[in-house]
């Protein structure tokens, strides 16, 4: 691994936003961030549909929104979820079990459990509200971020997702072949950042299980898989991944590595680190997915500014002065994950050059190196979001980057400076001459014997008065004899240039082999030894052992005079690191020294060294057959010829002019491919602008048509609803069994129901005509002129009609009013009353009726009780029930019947009444209580017979009127 995972910015920052005291001190409230486009609702409504709404966690939904319609998802989220569902809104705090949705044409960030609403940046088609969220999410909840992107079209929250696994959070996404539209999910798919895929009912799963674990669980499986782990158990990892991906992980710190390992057993729910290791065994997948762990690493753009500050105003113009000529600056940042720290040095330097304004030309040349090949990928792009460039200041953002499909790309100037590669720094040889080594925050996840092994290299690599950047929790160790620190709070060294002792310089290879635990020290080496070493390093002649196709192998002494790195991607072969002069010598002479089993001399052979000076060597070219685990190698021994010697001897020599013209034609050859490549590469560069253009009309186009799409969706489901509300509305009034038509202001036919054909000649076609088109069997000339005045004094209308077949309709036409209170028509309905109009009828043709309500007041009294009474009925209403009363019952009598009506009983009895004219009568009573809902009497209803004439026979009525005393004041009688 390759890696620099950032103390600074890791899950330990001190200088974040959330620093590790407020996270020590606060039990965060867990937060799941669900990004989705096009095809959205359903994934959501499954989603939901399968989660618990009790489990103590909050939910922010980013969707794809269109700006100019207002947002729908709350209301349809709520219908399947018991949770409480919002309408995000600014400076919101979050709580528990309940789901957030971002408004329409707004941002949503979170800081700190709070909710800010951000009005876009970006103009409408180049927006990406879900990778906003989700770098806020991530920052804020750091390692216990959760994102889960479901359908959708596009890349949007793939950058989001990114931030939240360098993070160490939780990654989920729904599976391609569920989603409705599965570029978002397949695209973070093939970023390799998703941790669990699955349809999303799985996904909901998977959360509530996630949440389920208690942290005192997760306590416990950390101290078993610790006390559990032997060393053998992690060698055993450790060998799948060297297998599977060439890279070995044997000398980075346990630690580091239990913790990442822990981690991928908690996303799969294992107890035990030994069956974590069958499971890696049965599911290479899980290989790749934890060696991509092990190289989460965290940059940014000017990370701990103040040591920026001090290279750029002290260091680097300090360094510059050494090479009073001018020089190219060479630099190697090693573990450059996406490139933030090698452009941020470029910037740097470019600034420095500026304010200390030398007369002699400087430029700077970068070798960024790393073994993601996706963080290359993406460093060679030079495309950042706001997020990634958010501590860079405005007047660098304006000079050094240009805004590009809601990001901002590096222009060609800096990007011209650096050239990015991946590269092994354990297993590849290193680059050489350097000036600068920026190396922060990845010597701490090594061991101290692999610090041991590189910070000796770093030295070696390094030019007189090289400097040396570690991070803010690293330092030189043991080895603090070859630098001296410039800046020892920003941890920047110089090299010592002839240290004592002298270090010993392990080169990397590619057969490379863990150090062993114990070495023998410089007390126990033998005289012997140490000879051999300093003769070796001093006074043997430099050397290389190459394989048959030139591959170094191995070297010995100073070899940097005739050898050096190559640019581009690093490689360790004899013709990619030959100096001028020695690659066109070496061509064919190791296959000529395998064949003829011969040393193949190369005699006075002219090369240019590091400054440009020109100088002679002696090459001898061997294949070893003495040694059989060296055969088939072949040894190249360097010997540097004395300047007289060479003078002499080019004197001797004549060169033919047939190999001048062969060098004159070589060198024009090598012009014409020189500008034929510069041709190709504007041609190149004009036909990437080209496609860029339109990649972010793509774009463009694609964003609103997901806006369309989750607007439809939305649509839809509103129409499904209203769809319901209307069956549920046309089944309520079909069974209230009453007619009912709708007009609009003009009295045309909106809606009717069913049972309006019973009283219309209507067909459903006839909506929108006028209702005075439609024949009927009311007798009601006056209907349409109602129904206008109703509209114009918005006095409901309440009359009882006969039709022609001698029904009854009471026809009641009140104004309709729409949910935003405008008057949009009348609704009138017909409820049949002819069964109780044919028994008032009845009644009133054959009985005495009079009703009264609880108080004993005449609500009602029928043509009958009006002649017997000699009252009329204008009289009567209102009035109370003694008026007549003729007083000839005693007092308990009348107790009795109030007793019996109060409780809600019928009372029967015969009562004498006195008429208007003082004439008593005597009447045959039934008196009927009506009840209400709580069994209380509301009204009660007399219904009498005269048996005045039936008294008289039987000789009960008296002339005179003797019990005038027993008049009672309480009780209802009639």
């Amino acid at each position: 691994m390759d890696k620099s995972t950032a103390v600074d910015n890791g899950p330990f920052s001190k200088d974040a936003i959330m620093g590790p005291a407020y996270l020590a001190t606060h039990k965060l409230l867990p937060i799941v961030g669900i990004g989705a486009s096009a095809g959205g609702l359903e994934a959501l409504e499954h989603f939901f549909s399968h989660m618990p709404d009790n489990m103590g966690v909050a939910f922010v939904v980013i969707q794809h929104l269109d700006p100019s319609q207002k947002g729908m998802m709350p209301e349809l989220l709520q219908r399947i979820t018991a949770m409480t569902v919002l309408e995000a809104q600014n400076r919101m705090k979050i709580k528990p079990d309940c789901i957030y949705i971002n408004p329409p044409n707004k941002e949503l960030s979170i800081l700190h459990g709070t909710l800010y609403s951000l009005d876009p940046a970006a103009p409408r088609g180049l927006r990406l509200p879900i990778d906003t969220f989700f770098c806020s999410l991530a920052e804020d909840r750091r390692d216990q971020s959760i994102g889960i992107l479901l359908s959708g079209m596009g890349s949007d929250g793939t950058m989001g997702l990114r931030a939240i696994k360098k993070k160490s959070g939780l990654v989920m996404v729904q599976d391609p072949t569920e989603a409705k539209f599965d570029s978002m999910p397949r695209s973070v798919i093939n970023a390799n950042l998703a941790d669990i895929i699955g349809t999303a009912a799985e996904l909901a799963t998977h959360i509530s299980n996630y949440f389920q674990r208690s942290s005192k669980d997760i306590l416990a499986s950390s101290g078993q898989i610790l006390e559990d782990s032997s060393l053998s158990n992690l060698e055993k990892i450790i060998v799948l991944l060297r297998v599977r991906t060439g890279n070995d992980f044997s000398l980075y710190k346990k630690s580091m590595l239990y913790r990442r390992i822990e981690r991928r057993m908690g996303l799969h729910q294992l107890e035990h680190i030994s069956t974590y290791i069958h499971y890696l065994r049965e599911n290479p997948q899980e290989q790749d997915l934890l060696f991509k762990e092990l190289l989460i690493g965290v940059s940014s753009f000017f990370r701990t500014p103040a040591i920026w500050s001090t290279l750029m105003t002290e260091v680097i113009p300090e360094l510059l002065t050494n090479y009073p000529g001018g020089k190219i600056i060479r630099a190697w940042v090693p573990a450059c994950s996406t490139g933030e720290e090698a452009y941020t040095l470029a910037m740097t330097f470019i600034e420095a050059i500026e304010q200390a304004k030398p007369e002699a030309r400087y430029s700077l040349q970068i070798f960024a190196t790393d073994l993601d090949a996706d963080a290359i990928a993406h460093a060679r792009q030079g495309i950042y979001s706001a997020h990634s460039v958010a501590d860079v200041s405005p007047e660098r953002l304006a000079r050094y980057f240009s805004v590009e499909n809601n990001g901002y790309r590096v222009k060609n100037e800096i990007c011209e400076m650096i050239i990015f590669a991946q590269h092994n720094i354990i297993n590849d040889p290193p680059f050489t001459r350097l000036d600068i080594i920026s190396c922060r925050n990845l010597l701490i996840y090594f061991s101290v014997e692999l610090q041991e092994k590189l910070l000796p290299l770093f030295h070696y690599v390094l030019n007189p008065h090289g400097l040396l950047l570690l991070g803010s929790a690293e330092s030189t160790g043991n080895c603090g004899y070859l630098f001296t620190p410039l800046a020892a709070k920003a941890r920047i060294y110089r090299r010592i240039d002839n240290p004592l002792p002298k270090p010993e310089v392990d080169f990397p290879n590619k057969h490379f082999t863990a150090v062993p635990a114990v070495r023998p020290t410089a007390d126990h080496a033998s005289l012997q030894q140490l000879m051999d070493q300093l003769l070796l390093t001093h006074y043997v002649p430099a050397a290389v052992l190459v394989n048959a196709d030139g591959d170094i192998l191995y070297f010995s002494g100073h070899t940097s005079k005739y050898l050096e790195p190559s640019t581009g991607k690093a490689n360790l072969n004899i013709y990619a690191m030959a100096r001028d002069g020695l690659r066109q010598a070496m061509t064919g002479s190791i296959r000529l020294a395998l064949q003829s089993n011969k040393a193949v001399r190369l005699d006075g052979l002219q090369i240019t060294g590091e400054s440009g000076k020109v100088h002679t060597v002696n090459v001898i070219v061997q294949a070893i057959d003495q040694v059989q685990a060296l055969h088939g190698k072949v040894i190249i021994v360097f010997t540097d010829i004395a300047t007289a010697r060479t003078r002499k001897r080019l004197a001797q020599l004549s060169q033919p002019e047939a190999l001048q013209q062969a060098q004159l034609e070589i060198q024009t050859l090598r012009d014409e491919i020189f500008f034929l490549r510069e041709e190709i590469k504007a041609s190149h560069k004009e036909r990437q602008a080209a496609i860029q253009e339109m990649l972010i009309s793509k774009e463009e186009m694609q964003s609103v048509n997901e806006e369309m799409l989750t607007v439809n969706a939305e649509l839809q489901a509103k129409l499904d609803t209203l769809q319901w509300a209307n069956n549920d509305m046309q089944n309520l009034l079909n069974s209230t069994e009453i007619a009912t038509v709708f007009l609009n202001n003009k009295l045309h036919l909106r809606r009717f129901t069913d049972h309006t054909t019973q009283i219309f000649r209507l067909l459903p076609q006839d909506e929108g005509r006028p209702l005075s088109d439609i024949t009927t069997d009311l007798d009601y000339p006056l209907l349409q002129q109602d129904a206008i005045e109703v509209l114009r004094t918005l006095i409901v209308s309440d009359k009882q009609i006969q039709t022609h077949d001698s029904r009854w309709f009471d026809v009641r036409i009140m104004p309709y009013r729409t949910m935003d209170n405008v008057i949009d028509g009348v609704v009138i309905t017909f409820v049949d009353i002819s069964l109780a109009k044919n028994l008032e009828l009845a009644l009133n043709e054959h009985a005495i009726v009079a009703i009264t309500d609880r108080k004993g007041l005449i609500t009602y009294a029928n043509d009958k009780f009006c002649a017997i009474s000699k009252y009329s009925r204008a009289e009567l209403i209102g009035q109370d029930h003694r008026i007549i009363n003729s007083g000839y019952h005693p007092k308990e009598f009348m107790l009795n019947l109030w007793h019996t009506i109060a409780h809600g009983h019928i009372w029967k009895g015969e009562i004498r009444n006195r008429a208007k004219d003082g004439s008593l009568y005597w009447v045959d009573t039934t008196i009927v209580p009506f009840l209400n809902a709580r069994g209380k009497p509301y009204q009660y209803v007399a219904i009498r017979t005269v048996i005045t004439k039936h008294k008289k026979e039987a000789g009960f009525i008296r002339q005179e009127n003797s019990g005038a005393d027993n008049i009672s004041n309480s009780g209802i009688y009639l």
